[in-house]
């Protein structure tokens, strides 16, 4: 808080300076003994805009020093540090050739003179870094420069992509939840992002009108308060958005581009797009699907036939880890724990499903072969 007013302060005296300097351009008055001598007449118009300048600088104080200070800090957080280098070094090398060549353009004639200067600093300062952004691997391998990952990889002898540092988080997985329990586990070994337009996109549903919307959009601004509170885990929130999408969708696929993130999801729309765009992603349903319990045909286990399945004579029940298992004659078993044999086992799309036989029935069909 000290910081800021000191900020403030600083501030509200040179825009002060600079209403006195406007004061003293409108009443003509270019020394200090003009101003003693008409100071009745000139006092009127100079202390006045010194006043206004005092009071605009410390209105605006917060919008130019502390506010664009926050949110540049919060923007290079989720930038790597080979990026940062790289501009860095970029702009320096702009700021130096501009530099060599400011003084042969100021002795064009007026107004290019004076312009061209100007305009080639910040000319030679945007290509020089956007070179450098664009080709940061190939400069720094030159100068035998590595980050972290790429010295894993060649100690180790894998010539592969660098691990993933960042886990993008989309709003479908959010509101289901899981990713909280996985995180508890200690599975996840990056650190989880969750971009600011993903963010609002929750306080939108949160306070929409429908009941239904609004309890989901509640449910995965809980789950976020809940992977906070876990320490095993680290969560930041980005304020970049890319400005080449519009759509939720299309900014994380843009921006795991650009962070060489992963993308995690349940939506299978964006699973589909953002792996035909080569990036990275990470599907909830998938990784509950590898880990469901193996069951082979043959195998004996209890299930209890909760309804009616779509065929003939036909039940259904689920195992705890939600897997359904169709029992082929199981309609009369309906409420009841039942032991069955599985018949055989299908993977499809929407999981794994099981077909089993009640075990009186399949040691029946055993012995009439």
């Amino acid at each position: 808080m000290r910081w800021d007013r000191f900020l403030r302060v600083v501030v509200m005296l040179i825009v002060a300076l600079l209403g006195w300097e406007v004061g003293r351009t409108i009443t003509g008055i270019r020394t200090l003994d003009e101003l003693r001598l008409t100071f009745a007449t000139s006092a009127r118009v100079i202390i006045p805009s010194t006043l206004v300048g005092a009071l605009v600088g410390y209105v605006i104080a917060p919008w130019v020093t502390v506010r664009p200070a926050r949110a540049l800090r919060s923007s290079l957080r989720g930038v790597p540090t080979i990026q940062l280098l790289a501009g860095t070094g970029g702009l320096a090398i702009g700021l130096m050739i501009a530099a060599l060549l400011a003084y042969p353009l100021s002795l064009l004639p007026n107004p290019f003179g004076t312009i061209l200067p100007f305009a080639g600093a910040i000319l030679f300062s945007y290509l020089a870094v956007t070179m450098m952004l664009l080709r940061q691997r190939e400069i720094f391998s030159f100068f035998r420069i590595r980050n972290e990952e790429e010295e894993k990889v060649a100690e180790t002898g894998m010539d592969s992509k660098p691990p993933h540092t960042l886990m993008l988080l989309d709003t479908s997985v959010i509101i289901d939840g899981r990713i909280a329990d996985v995180a508890e586990t200690g599975f996840l070994w990056a650190t989880l992002a969750v971009p600011r337009f993903v963010l609002n996109e929750l306080q939108y549903i949160a306070d929409s009108s429908e009941v239904l919307r609004r309890n989901r959009g509640r449910r995965g601004l809980e789950m976020l308060d809940r992977l906070q509170q876990n320490t095993s885990v680290e969560i930041v929130f980005l304020d970049q958005d890319p400005s080449d999408a519009k759509q939720v969708d299309d900014k994380l696929i843009s921006l795991g581009m650009e962070l060489n993130a992963a993308v995690v999801t349940n939506d299978y729309n964006l699973n589909r797009v953002a792996r035909l765009q080569g990036v990275t992603v990470l599907n909830i349903n998938e990784l509950a699907n590898a880990v469901k319990s193996v069951v082979l045909p043959g195998e004996e286990m209890e299930i209890r036939v909760i309804q009616e399945g779509k065929e003939v004579n036909q039940g259904v029940g689920y195992l705890e880890d939600g897997t359904m298992v169709v029992v082929e004659n199981g309609r009369r078993y309906l409420n009841d724990l039942v032991l069955v044999q599985v018949t055989k086992v299908l993977q499809t799309n929407a999981g794994r499903l099981i077909f089993a036989a009640p075990e009186v029935e399949s040691r029946a069909r055993a012995g009439q072969r």
